[in-house]
């Protein structure tokens, strides 16, 4: 029985999370079997492999916005999206979209939303752009301000899909700088990317994991027989 949750096991610190046996689909067909492996808090992990071969498939199931198959994910704490959306409204202005970020994961009170905002608005240089509306702002401001939501949503868990599109060298020095600083709070984080992000992170290769013959270093597996992938501990003896 596929099972997602939220369980916190015992030996689950906050921040953690736990993946074991996961099969992800695409479309229906499964794209990704036996996936599994455990993520400490405080470290970050880059998910390496060819275009196709599922990275942002697994994100998504990670993230709750597809079901799995089969398998489980556990984690200790909440997790955040962002994926090649910005997921910004545009009439609401950079201040504003900040805000309603907040709110929806939760955060109550005023002035612990604002200081959310300040930190989100200072650590992605926002601060002259507060007052526009998010439909004026640039391909790279739109996404600085898609990445600075991350801030203000409190998730432990970070999955995010190619986060430094139409980011210039300045801006993936911000966002390497958050993720950084997040996972120094004993935050975690999976990146998707085919760059380097500039932080220092443990890396996943999912090709070994593939259905696709074309992709998979192995045959590709029937997946009414997922094997279970080897379990391994992503932590800072990883790096």
């Amino acid at each position: 029985m596929t099972k997602q949750s939220n369980d916190k096991p015992e030996d689950l610190p906050r921040g953690g999370l736990l993946v074991d046996n996961l099969t992800c689909t695409r479309g229906g067909v499964p794209v990704l079997c036996g996936v599994s492996f455990k993520l400490s808090p405080g470290v970050a992990v880059l998910l390496r492999g060819p275009n196709g071969v599922g990275k942002t498939t697994l994100l998504r199931t990670i993230a709750g916005l597809q079901p799995p198959l089969r398998g489980t994910v556990k984690m200790n704490g909440s997790v955040a999206w962002a994926g090649h959306a910005d997921a910004i409204k545009g009439t609401l202005s950079v201040r504003e979209n900040l805000g309603f970020w907040a709110a929806v994961h939760g955060v109550s009170g005023r002035v612990k939303t604002a200081q959310l905002v300040d930190q989100a608005v200072e650590s992605f240089y926002l601060g002259d752009l507060v007052a526009r509306p998010a439909q004026s702002l640039s391909a790279g401001q739109k996404r600085r301000l898609g990445l600075a939501r991350l801030l203000v949503t409190g998730a432990e868990i970070w999955t995010l899909d190619e986060p430094t599109v139409s980011l210039d060298s300045d801006s993936v020095t911000l966002f390497a700088d958050a993720v950084r600083a997040h996972c120094a709070r004993g935050g975690s984080a999976l990146i998707a990317t085919h760059i380097d992000p500039g932080v220092d992170a443990a890396t996943l290769d999912l090709q070994s994991y593939s259905t696709r013959r074309d992709l998979s270093e192995q045959p590709a597996v029937d997946a009414g027989d997922t094997p279970v992938g080897d379990e391994g501990f992503l932590g800072e003896d990883a790096l």
